[in-house]
């Protein structure tokens, strides 16, 4: 057994990736794998990639890279893990991310695949660069985007070989892994190679394999990191459609061109990844899981129990109208996961898909109008947030607008008249609200009413 260090659980309980908030982790490195890599300066970094399992409650097992640096290093003491002092002197640990030596050495695995692979001295734990650039590139300075829940983006300035600038890299890492294929890096490449302009091209990703006792071999194979091209200087759709109801601009054709880029998608992924029809096991499924969703919400949100009635009589007529085929989908679509691209229009990222569903159900075939709804609850979002912000004042016939002209842009696009899918579009809007409602009441209650008041005028429809 390894060795757990004392400063692990303290700070790892305070990162914002880290799923057991409000207790204490109980931690076990189960094994890692060094890193080789050069910091470009005289105080060169040890760099080692941790795998630590969280076993309290739903055990979860995390990345955790850190570098260990004989000096402070300048500009990154909010990256400073601990200091361990012992008969060599004092020693700075770092979260690796925020280390130019590890940014650099992770890039570097990814991208000269076939060259290196990172391992620990048993062979059972250890990491495969898989690369898709078809030239050198070389690494000029990273640093690390702020802001996100569940794992660490890092953003590398790149040149070509004759030292002109190249195309910018982002490479997400994993915090918590999974045995099993990460929907973002196999449907981002899946979508990149059918030569749409959707998503932004893949550089390329990292494999691992470590132990794992619930898995018959005794081992686990899944996704560390993923690298992709970085669009620099844009906005997310988010940004984009708030600053129209701001202005009070409509924002349809927008939002039209958001549902051809939607059906695009979807057609992409039916056409390269296997799609059937949804089964009546299928249909009980999801609607099972729609109740349940109910049922925790109503825990949550006491107010939300008097729609039981009316919501079984929604969940009837969705479970006995006509449902699209199962496939691929985003599973996690909103405003906040499309960038808007000048020159090249609307492109999706993060198709991880919803963080309170397992990977195993993320990665299964799904019905495309669970995205349709993410996105119309999206606009629901953005006339929420207005009111919010202007006591008084009311952005529904904006929200309206954007919703129908979403719909038309997807129906265009697709062909598929959304109209004889009402019941069960309304279901899954309402299935998505109930997330939104059990996630503003643990973390925004202020923002609560928004999804409150979905549901009461989708109940009422």
């Amino acid at each position: 057994m390894i060795e757990t260090p004392d400063y692990l659980s303290p700070w790892m309980s305070t990162q914002r990736w880290f799923a057991g908030k409000g207790r204490a982790p109980q931690l076990q490195i189960i094994g890692g794998f060094p890193l080789a890599g050069s910091s470009g300066d005289s105080d060169e970094a040890i760099i080692r990639v941790h795998l630590v399992l969280d076993s309290a409650e739903n055990p979860l097992l995390y990345q955790v890279p850190l570098t260990e640096r004989r000096y402070p290093l300048a500009g990154a003491e909010h990256a400073l893990v601990a200091t361990v002092t012992d008969e060599h002197g004092a020693r700075y640990i770092y979260d690796g991310p925020h280390d130019p030596a590890f940014a650099s050495a992770l890039l570097r695995l990814i991208l000269d695949e076939g060259d290196s692979v990172a391992e620990d001295g048993s062979g059972r734990v250890a990491a495969f660069g898989h690369r898709d650039l078809d030239h050198n590139t070389r690494i000029l300075g990273s640093k690390v985007l702020g802001g996100e829940q569940s794992n660490t983006s890092i953003v590398f300035q790149t040149t070509d070989d004759s030292g002109a600038p190249a195309m910018p890299i982002i490479c997400k890492l994993f915090r918590a892994i999974h045995d099993g294929e990460n929907p973002d890096v196999v449907l981002t490449a899946v979508l990149g190679n059918a030569g749409t302009s959707v998503v932004p091209r893949t550089v390329g990703h990292l494999t691992g394999r470590w132990p794992d006792t619930g898995k018959l071999d005794g081992m686990a194979t899944g996704h560390l990191a993923f690298a992709q091209e970085f669009l620099p200087g844009v906005e997310d759709a988010w940004r984009v459609a708030l600053a129209s109801s701001e202005l009070g601009e409509d924002f349809s054709e927008g939002a039209r061109t958001l549902g051809e880029a939607t059906a695009e998608m979807h057609e992409t992924l039916a056409e390269a990844l296997p799609s059937r029809a949804a089964t009546p096991a299928d249909i009980a499924a999801v609607i099972s899981s729609m109740r349940e969703r109910f049922e925790v919400a109503a825990r949550e949100v006491p107010a939300l129990a008097v729609h039981r009635e009316h919501l079984d009589g929604v969940y009837q007529r969705a479970q006995q109208s006509p449902w699209p085929s199962f496939q691929r989908i985003h599973g996690d679509f909103h405003l906040g996961q499309v960038l808007a691209v000048p020159g090249r229009g609307w492109v999706a990222l993060d198709f991880e898909g919803e963080p309170m569903r397992s990977m195993r159900e993320r990665s299964a075939p799904d019905s495309p109008l669970r995205d349709v709804a993410g996105m119309l609850r999206s606009f629901d979002y953005v006339a929420g947030s207005f009111a919010l912000a202007h006591p008084g004042a009311d952005a529904h016939e904006w929200a309206s607008a954007a919703r129908r002209a979403f719909l038309d842009g997807y129906i265009a696009r697709s062909g598929r008249d959304l109209r004889e899918h009402r019941a069960l579009l309304d279901a899954f809007e309402i299935d998505k609200a109930l997330y939104e409602a059990v996630y503003e009441a643990r973390n925004r209650p202020a923002w609560l009413s928004i999804p409150v008041e979905a549901i009461e005028r989708l109940v009422e429809r």
